[in-house]
């Protein structure tokens, strides 16, 4: 299938990947928009560095709600087993016609 038939099933939850990556194990998805408290991103959040952590404790006061917004973007989970945040697809995969769904 086409890049774009590829990121529309990712959109809606599913797993692609291309098929020159067979036998590695990688595949692309999308990790879905969140909300997090203020409290919660502060003393529960491991992803983000302490400086970021300590600028929204500090200053809660200008976020509405007390609440953060994590926009949805892609990821690729790699052949080492890793997670790649913030995928970025090369020119290549974006022409490519060898996108396949695959299942867990």
């Amino acid at each position: 299938m086409k890049f774009g038939e590829a990121i529309e099933l990712v959109k809606q939850g599913k797993l692609v990947q291309r098929k020159g990556w067979n036998g590695k194990g990688m595949f692309i998805f999308q990790r879905p928009e969140d909300t997090l408290s203020v409290e919660v991103l502060v003393n529960n959040v491991k992803s983000l560095p302490k400086a970021v952590k300590d600028w929204y404790g500090q200053k809660s006061t200008h976020v509405p709600e007390d609440q953060i917004k994590f926009t949805a973007y892609l990821c690729m989970k790699a052949a080492d087993d890793s997670i790649v945040n913030g995928w970025l697809a090369s020119q290549t995969d974006m022409l490519s016609e060898d996108w396949q769904e695959i299942n867990p």
